[in-house]
């Protein structure tokens, strides 16, 4: 069992418009911009990052906005709801702030004991604001939410899975552990996680399969402490017979990625160095960083990128 997994680290979705995007998750939700920065493989592409104040691993949701992409189909075979925690007392607020926001898909629900308040995107994707109680993860301050209504990190994840067999014994191998069943959805734990540690496997045996684009979830990162530990959780999972990449640095983190059975693309990403490696907290997400191997394209690269009003 994968002991060093404490829960997740980051969510990465695609966009179809940079500053809606933006807009969204720093007006809308209250989030933070903690990075902006590039695709590495794509780097006429923004991949903005938003969190708590320094974007602490289980806050943090990134995004490629691609523009002009097309929407993604709904189906199995993918993340279909990432889950925010918010106070339980909170969801009231937010019912009131996201309709008269003109947010899409605002509704109420109940699972394993937790009020959830469900809403769209902007492109469709599916989020959840779940009442948790006692979560001492700080929200931002410095937005428009206030922080004893905002947003502490993520509470979890649901994949959308044909079949649950495979990936969930792999969620065991990772750490998870099941601790509740409710209908077609299994809930999966890591016990003294980071906040961030719930996974809920829905199980849609007849449903199509997902298609990706425009507010799909292109991959979901779990979080280790560093370099070393990533590197025994690569071992182990390729000695159980997965593919997984070479360790990756992404400045921020070092990353390694590998295809779930029910074919969710999975990350683990390191929880150091960190957002501020390369500019102080109180001005994260302002300036334009680059990577090292692009930054002799930021001429063409600030020509080409949309400016972003915040």
């Amino acid at each position: 069992m994968l002991k060093q997994i404490k829960g997740l680290h980051h969510v990465t979705s695609m966009a179809a418009d940079a500053q809606t995007n933006n807009s969204f998750f720093t007006h809308t939700l209250g989030l933070r911009r903690v990075k902006k920065t590039v695709n590495f493989d794509a780097p006429d592409t923004y991949h903005l990052y938003y969190g708590d104040e320094i974007g602490t691993p289980g806050t943090v949701m990134t995004y490629f906005p691609f523009a002009q992409i097309p929407r993604g189909r709904r189906g199995t075979g993918e993340v279909g709801e990432t889950q925010f925690a918010v106070a339980p007392e909170a969801l009231a607020y937010w019912k009131e702030r996201l309709e008269k926001a003109g947010v899409g898909g605002v509704s109420e629900t109940e699972l394993f004991g937790e009020k959830h308040l469900r809403l769209q995107g902007p492109d469709g994707d599916g989020f959840s604001l779940v009442g948790v109680a006692g979560d001492k993860r700080a929200p931002f301050a410095g937005g428009p939410v206030p922080a004893s209504e905002g947003v502490h990190g993520f509470r979890g994840v649901t994949l959308r899975l044909q079949d649950e067999g495979a990936t969930g014994e792999l969620l065991k191998f990772m750490n998870y552990e099941v601790v509740d069943k409710q209908g077609a959805v299994t809930r999966y734990a890591v016990p003294g996680g980071n906040g961030a540690d719930i996974v809920d496997v829905e199980t849609l045996p007849d449903a199509d399969r997902a298609r990706q684009g425009a507010g799909s979830v292109h991959h979901v990162a779990f979080a280790v402490d560093n370099k070393a530990a990533q590197a025994e959780v690569r071992k182990a999972l390729m000695d159980t017979g997965y593919q997984v990449t070479p360790q990756i640095d992404r400045d921020y983190f070092w990353a390694i990625y590998f295809r779930a059975p029910g074919g969710v693309l999975f990350e683990i990403a390191t929880n150091e160095p960190g957002f501020a490696r390369d500019e102080d907290t109180a001005h994260l997400g302002e300036a334009l960083k680059l990577p090292q191997q692009h930054a002799h394209l930021r001429a063409e690269i600030e020509r080409i990128l949309p400016p972003l009003k915040d």
